[in-house]
């Protein structure tokens, strides 16, 4: 997705009585044109959580025949973005020329690298009828050695994600590994993304690593002292044995990896170099950036 927000705002709480407890982010709504998103990351007081850079939820939104997602053309560069929905459909177009629509459990992630362009909108048989659209969009930090390869796409079934349970407790491991699987998403840093489904009353001990944010997407889950609510991105302090237990049905994102160093952020722009940015901002302003094949009369102009 594009974002026209440099640094947007939202509510945090910093949690000094709950040991496993850094903050509690409740992202706010932001409008992208005809439905609307909830922005988690970045915010000022949580930049990235490991190499996660950037976090949205896109609706649920309820769309009416005629109508639906349609973001056009826009560029990215220094990043790699990562698309997972539960509801809908999204169909991907990118300078690359690939076209691919992501389907509910599917993964697309899209690599920048030295720069790239692409629009989200949707197939003209899923805006005929009325329809639904649920899902996550996140952005990642390449490596700084990595920030200029050449831009890629790959786009991974939801057959390919693997799946188990924890006691009792329904986990795919989308981007990773955690409880003994191991995701073919491919990652620059050491990553996690995995998404777990709770009824009332079970209980799941949460994978360790360097960085980690909580998303709860539904329901209400209890850490320790805290209760994270629906639609709060909980970010965890470096702890062991972290278990948290849902007290209504509940569905969860966590991320996390390593530390990453700093970045900076402008527009749809991620670097470690703001002068990458300012040339960035320069070469779409002056036509630069490759065409969207099948999609080349739309842009999104430089706010």
């Amino acid at each position: 997705m594009s974002t026209t927000d440099k640094q947007p705002e939202s509510d945090c709480s910093i949690r000094h009585g709950c040991a496993a407890i850094e903050l509690i982010i409740d992202p706010k709504p932001k409008d992208l044109g005809g439905f609307s998103v909830r922005r988690s990351l970045p915010v000022r007081e949580r930049r990235s959580v490991g190499p996660w850079l950037f976090f949205d939820e896109m609706g649920a939104a309820e769309f009416a025949a005629g109508s639906g997602i349609n973001v056009r053309p826009h560029p990215h560069v220094n990043l790699a973005t990562v698309t997972y929905l539960f509801e809908g459909e999204i169909l991907h177009r990118d300078s690359l020329g690939s076209y691919q629509a992501i389907t509910p459990g599917a993964i697309n992630l899209m690599v920048a690298g030295k720069g790239i362009v692409h629009s989200e909108r949707e197939r003209p048989e899923i805006t005929a009828q009325p329809h639904r659209l649920h899902g996550l969009q996140l952005w990642m930090a390449l490596p700084e050695t990595d920030e200029e390869i050449d831009p890629a796409f790959y786009h991974y079934p939801a057959s390919s994600i693997p799946g188990t349970l924890v006691d009792g407790v329904p986990v795919r491991v989308l981007i990773g590994s955690a409880y003994g699987l191991t995701s073919p998403v491919k990652t620059f840093y050491q990553t996690l993304y995995l998404e777990a489904e709770l009824q009332a009353g079970q209980s799941l001990l949460l994978p360790d690593c360097a960085e980690r944010g909580l998303y709860l997407v539904s329901g209400q889950v209890q850490l320790q002292d805290s209760q994270l609510q629906a639609r709060q991105l909980m970010v965890l302090k470096a702890a062991e044995g972290v278990r948290l237990t849902a007290t209504a049905p509940s569905r969860l994102a966590l991320i996390g990896g390593e530390t990453i160093g700093p970045r900076f952020m402008e527009w749809n722009f991620v670097s470690s170099r703001k002068e990458r940015i300012a040339q960035a901002k320069q070469d779409w302003q002056q036509g630069r950036f490759p065409k969207v094949p099948g999609d080349e009369e739309e842009f999104i102009p430089y706010p």
